[in-house]
């Protein structure tokens, strides 16, 4: 178990739903690694992890790092992506979310990300906007938060109810948006996904059809030829944009392996850091 002082460096460490402490909410897979290769591999109690930046610009940013939902890449999606956005100049946070499974039922993400960005907003260290940058697993939770909340769940009470969760700004990386969802697979026949909290939260999440009226611009980066999320993803995703008549950037890398966050380097999708940095000058939300 992590404690509050050795959480993967961070500035802060904030409890998600509460006053009961960070202390023993987390477990990485090796506690003796790296921050930026660590592995969360169980969480107990979700807690939202803050990075300051050198110079505030006055804006914020979510991350919402990957794992397939039964892990979490808290260090290469998570923190390397933090400090990449503090030397930017935004305050950075990076979410360690519960996991859909069967003590925490298929809502658990969804419901972590959205009191993340109430607690990012009732902070007021991001007066001028809050974005999200979502990799992998957590690209599609990203999309979610511009999607519409199930009618059918019960959200958790929270005190900052009042706060928006819907980002100001998206960034999707090589996420599974739909095709995990029964029905809509790509590989025919493909089994479901365990446990089954996770397929149902993913039959039931699918945020390329249940776009908000609303959704704010969209950056999206996807491998061509990833053999973990086919690139129909990116496709769907665009497309979900373009319908809502909404500014969507779309890069599609020819060669490039799942997973290439920040750090995979000699290919050209190493670029895509950049032309996000210009993508997000470009809709005025980096100076």
């Amino acid at each position: 178990m992590m404690t509050d002082q050795a959480m993967l460096g961070a500035d802060a460490v904030w409890p998600l739903w509460g006053d009961e402490g960070s202390e023993g909410a987390v477990t990485l897979k090796d506690p003796a690694g790296t921050a930026d290769k660590a592995v969360v591999t169980a969480v107990e109690r979700p807690v939202l992890l803050r990075f300051d930046p050198p110079q505030p610009g006055g804006r914020a940013m979510l991350v919402l790092g990957g794992g397939g939902y039964t892990a979490l890449m808290a260090g290469r999606e998570g923190v390397q992506v933090a400090r990449w956005l503090t030397g930017l100049g935004y305050q950075a946070y990076v979410l360690i979310h519960r996991f859909p499974n069967a003590a925490n039922g298929p809502a658990a993400p969804l419901d972590d990300a959205r009191q993340a960005m109430r607690l990012i907003r009732a902070s007021g260290d991001a007066g001028a906007g809050v974005g999200v940058v979502g990799l992998s697993s957590g690209g599609h939770l990203a999309a979610c938060l511009a999607a519409e909340y199930p009618a059918e769940w019960d959200e958790p009470p929270s005190t900052l109810a009042g706060q928006q969760t819907r980002p100001d700004v998206l960034v999707v990386g090589y996420a599974p948006i739909s095709t995990n969802a029964a029905g809509r697979t790509i590989i025919p026949d493909k089994p479901p996904l365990p446990p089954v909290e996770k397929q149902a939260m993913y039959d039931r999440l699918q945020p390329d059809l249940q776009l908000r009226a609303d959704p704010p611009p969209c950056f999206i980066t996807y491998a061509g030829n990833d053999p973990v999320v086919p690139v129909e993803n990116a496709r769907r995703l665009h497309a979900a944009w373009e319908r809502a008549g909404v500014s969507a950037e779309l890069h599609v890398f020819g060669d490039a392996p799942h997973g290439f966050a920040l750090d995979t380097q000699d290919l050209p999708v190493a670029i895509w850091p950049r032309l996000c940095e210009a993508w997000l000058r470009q809709v005025r939300f980096l100076t």
